[in-house]
């Protein structure tokens, strides 16, 4: 498994969804993971140190397990299926027994950034998500080159005229 931080939250400017970078310590290793608008809500309120008057949800997840004295011990974003990420949050409950929970990956994280438990990536999926990036940024570069090679000067003379 590779550690991975918070490398920052944001959009993609293609399509203005909300996205988190994560990122290893070298920064060798980057994975981008689109995620909903009330996730990403949720992780910037915590980045910010906002505190709303009532407890949100991932507030009071962390709430419930620190009641039942369980300890968050770590996410680990552990499957890729379809272009989708999967993540486990893992749990340390007072008999010392490793509860995994299934979760989202932006829930984890904004689980994650409230207790500042470290966050894995399993390599297999750092390889699969290399994999669909290259194969997305080939199909970019495909479709630019098919562009150039059909374009023709006749195609500019229409664009210059109507301005």
């Amino acid at each position: 498994m590779i550690e991975m931080n918070l490398g920052g939250l944001g959009f993609d400017p293609k399509n203005m969804s909300p996205i988190i970078l994560l990122k290893d310590e070298e920064e060798r290793n980057f994975l981008p993971i689109w995620i909903g608008m009330f996730e990403a809500a949720a992780i910037a309120m915590e980045l910010q140190d906002f505190k709303p008057p009532r407890p949100m949800t991932h507030d009071l997840l962390v709430k419930t397990i620190e009641t039942l004295n369980g300890k968050i011990k770590k996410i680990i974003i552990n499957e890729i299926v379809e272009n989708t990420f999967y993540a486990v949050i893992e749990i340390e409950t007072p008999a010392k027994k490793i509860i995994k929970i299934d979760s989202r990956p932006s829930d984890a994280v904004a689980v994650s950034v409230r207790v500042k438990a470290p966050i894995f990536v399993n390599e297999s999926v750092m390889m699969k998500a290399k994999m669909v990036n290259a194969e997305k940024d080939e199909e970019e570069t495909k479709n630019f080159k098919d562009f150039i090679d059909d374009i023709n000067p006749e195609d500019f003379q229409k664009y210059i005229d109507k301005h």
